[in-house]
């Protein structure tokens, strides 16, 4: 398993239903322009946009442009609804997410936060769409967005496609569900016309970030490193690569990476390579290894008798991330991850770090 696998649309639709669905959006995207009171007042909670439209964001399937200020806002992916909150926008649907402390049906516990403190009503409150079996095309349509953004996500070209028939859609940028966190901001931001805000938040967060880090000095220079581990199959492992915006983070928090990871790394944009266990002790320059699992796993590794080769697990320089936890989804930064967890996210780093 890896956290946010790649998704194929493989859900079936009866032809008659997409037609219908489509065109409600179509005719909704046609009569759009005066918008509703509601609309401009409950689902956007930003100011008038400070960059001028028409707007033009640059992914993996080309350029897309967006006419004028978005009003309803379609997320995919992981983490693009927590971004768009952040800058003061209330999507108008959103993934369900099912890995991880999810609250009220499957909304992320800071996502359910920021709705709580911007007065969201139940009403206005985002839609959950399914994406556990490819995108829900017919749920998304059904909330009539005029913009669907999913820079944090693994958009197919032939999704885009089917999403670009509802509305202008924007895809990952670079690595599909690895983007950097600074980059989807900032793209994130220009999209609704508001480039000074998603500047700010960057400057707030990279401040949050660095905070956290000199609260736990031990980190600092320490070489780190994303992995994932199934404890019924040690026989291999997968290492997140730089690409990644699992090991990136690290870096913000002043973590070296491992030549080993650099290495893995090379030649490839996916987020993860995998790794036969026989090649454990090619590890033995990371000084701490983070993981998702379970609190018997670490003893499960020192037992495995290639696993127990890397340094860091001899030594219990391994940082678990419980799989059912809250923290499952913040190794991945958001906007809003940031803000809430980081400080216990460098804590664990540091009692970590004080066993190298």
């Amino acid at each position: 398993m890896h956290i946010r696998p790649f998704l194929s649309l493989t859900r079936f639709k009866r032809i008659i239903a997409v037609i219908l669905v489509l065109a409600s959006a179509l005719f909704f995207l046609g009569a759009c322009g005066s918008g509703s009171q509601a609309d401009q007042s409950s689902q956007s909670k930003a100011s008038d946009g400070q960059g001028s439209f028409p707007v033009k964001i640059d992914h993996v399937y080309g350029t897309t442009s967006i006419p004028s200020k978005p009003k309803r806002i379609a997320t995919v992916g992981w983490a693009s609804p927590d971004n768009l909150l952040a800058l003061g926008v209330v999507p108008v649907s959103i993934q369900k997410n099912a890995f991880g402390k999810t609250v009220d049906g499957g909304y992320l516990t800071w996502t359910k936060d920021a709705l709580d403190t911007m007065h969201v009503d139940k009403s206005d409150m985002p839609k959950l769409h399914d994406e556990s079996d490819g995108i829900d095309v017919e749920a998304i349509a059904a909330s009539k967005p005029d913009l669907i953004i999913g820079l944090l996500s693994g958009m197919t070209k032939k999704q885009y496609d089917t999403l670009s028939k509802i509305a202008p859609t924007i895809a990952y940028q670079e690595v599909a569900w690895g983007d950097p966190w600074r980059k989807v901001i900032t793209s994130t931001a220009k999209a609704i016309g508001e480039p000074e805000k998603g500047k700010q938040l960057i400057s707030d967060l990279e401040e949050r970030i660095s905070k956290a880090g000199e609260t736990q000095p031990a980190i600092k220079g320490k070489t780190a490193a994303v992995m994932y581990f199934d404890a019924s199959k040690l026989s291999k492992f997968s290492v997140y690569t730089t690409s990644d915006a699992r090991p990136q983070f690290l870096n913000d928090l002043g973590m070296e990476t491992p030549e080993s990871i650099k290495e893995d790394s090379k030649g490839t944009k996916n987020f993860y390579k995998e790794i036969s266990s026989e090649h454990a002790d090619r590890y033995k320059d990371v000084d701490i290894i983070v993981t998702y699992g379970t609190p018997d796993l670490l003893e499960a590794m020192r037992k495995d008798p290639l696993l127990s080769k890397i340094p860091a697990v001899e030594r219990g320089s391994v940082v678990v991330i419980d799989s059912d936890g809250e923290m499952a989804n913040a190794l991945d930064p958001s906007a809003l991850s940031i803000q809430k967890t980081t400080d216990t996210y460098a804590q664990l780093l540091g009692e970590a770090a004080a066993k190298v």
